[in-house]
């Protein structure tokens, strides 16, 4: 078993020549590009999948390799997963050569290897970079092909960075010399990803509404501010993807993803020294600023300031880059219940949106949306910690006021603003 450690990024074909030549003036070890073909393998009823989990056998110029992907974990594009490679003589299945181990309970390799049948093919050309940043040994593979599954297909144009040895902090660090040109977007969806996606009909994804944050029973403060960013970036990659895809609408939620972000740094400011992420805070401000004008969504999404926000997101939940600036007395409060800080947060939260809109407005409504977004934002971040049932209906009161002051619709305004400030609260500690 090795743990595989990789970056992946999608390339703007227009920017492909550039690319190429920044990686051929790096000081590396090049390989010539090389056809790979990738069959991946599935059941009738997606038992892979369901487990998470990913198996292909990869034709190299007559060499065979056979490679299962276990559960692991993904933070924006950086892929963090165990896998197991076998070398084949022949390009055929051997699940019985893979550690019985690597089996979820009552997956039994003989049984799952009859059910399993090629689903979908990955066909492309990798050109191959590997260089030394720091202490580490970082391979760069540029692909160019496409993703097939039956009559489907979809091109790729990809450049992974991947660990060979060391730290992945040198990872994330060489790759934001490289987003420092534009071209490149960080990338969640992988390979397997978009064939599944493709081999179950290709259908067009949805916009996803936000939802509130789900974390583990008993999760920390520390861990409500890593799922809290997490969340943003999720819904900010999978809504980009849709919006470069022709979704025009998908913009307005990559818009609330990149406002989540500053929710949930404002959110946890209390705790967070704002030295902490100044940087952060600055790279998601300029591209929340680019994001109101009129470039279309490639030149936003394949931009610098893009790159370089979610980039520094990544490694900023990665690396736990906050834990440097914190003393002893933040550390036990980060250590401390994320359901105890939601009560008390939940309730400041209210009062300051009951007390900005206790009365009506009149013509300054519009004045109160950022605060609006803002508290709203912040309670979505701490509602999960309750059944859904008891803070969806609370929530859309204040969503219904917000959409009412964007649409100018002066009767709902009253309305919803009547709702939302009478609503008794879910939470304990209420300060009622």
């Amino acid at each position: 078993m090795t743990q595989e450690i990789e970056l992946k990024f999608i390339v703007n074909p227009a920017e492909l020549d550039a690319l190429r030549n920044t990686l051929n003036a790096l000081e590396s070890e090049h390989a010539e590009p090389r056809q790979l073909l990738n069959i991946y393998y599935e059941t009738a009823d997606n038992q892979l999948r369901r487990h998470d989990m990913g198996l292909r056998i990869r034709g190299d110029n007559g060499r065979y390799e056979m490679t299962l992907k276990i559960a692991g974990r993904v933070t924006g594009g950086l892929h963090q997963r165990p896998e197991y490679n076998v070398e084949l003589a022949s390009p055929e299945l051997a699940l019985a050569q893979f550690p019985a181990e690597v089996w979820p309970e009552g997956v039994f390799a003989d049984e799952l290897q009859a059910q399993l049948n090629p689903l979908f093919s990955t066909d492309f050309a990798r050109e191959k970079w590997v260089v030394t940043h720091g202490k580490s040994r970082i391979e760069l593979a540029l692909d160019q092909g496409e993703v097939k599954a039956g009559e489907l297909a979809e091109p790729l144009c990809e450049l992974e960075l991947e660990l060979l040895a060391g730290e992945t902090a040198d990872l994330l660090a060489f790759a934001r010399q490289l987003v420092a040109q534009p071209g490149l977007r960080q990338g969640s969806l992988s390979k397997a990803a978009r064939g599944y996606h493709l081999a179950h009909g290709n259908a067009e994804r949805e916009i996803k509404p936000l939802t509130v944050l789900r974390v583990a029973p008993k999760a920390t403060v520390e861990q409500g501010l890593e799922g809290s960013l997490e969340l943003a970036l999720n819904h900010w990659q999978y809504h980009e993807e849709l919006w470069l895809r022709g979704n025009g609408k998908a913009k307005a939620q990559v818009l609330e993803a990149v406002g989540l972000v500053r929710h949930a740094l404002a959110l946890f400011g209390g705790i967070i020294p704002r030295k902490a992420s100044t940087q952060l805070r600055e790279l998601t401000a300029a591209y929340e600023a680019m994001l109101a004008s009129a470039l279309k969504a490639p030149e936003l999404a394949f931009s610098v300031e893009s790159s370089q926000a979610k980039l520094a997101l990544t490694a900023w939940l990665v690396g736990r880059e906050w834990q440097p600036f914190t003393d002893e007395k933040a550390n036990v409060k980060l250590a401390g219940s994320f359901k105890r800080f939601a009560d008390t947060h939940l309730s400041r939260h209210a009062a300051e949106l009951k007390e900005t809109f206790q009365r009506p407005l009149g013509d300054s409504y519009a004045d109160q949306l950022p605060r609006l977004a803002r508290e709203t934002g912040s309670i979505r971040l701490l509602a999960g910690v309750y059944e859904e049932a008891k803070t969806q209906p609370w929530l859309e009161n204040w969503q219904g006021l917000r959409h009412a002051i964007v649409t100018r619709q002066q009767v709902e305004i009253e309305h919803y603003r009547n709702e939302a400030i009478s609503q008794a609260p879910f939470w304990l500690h209420s300060g009622k």
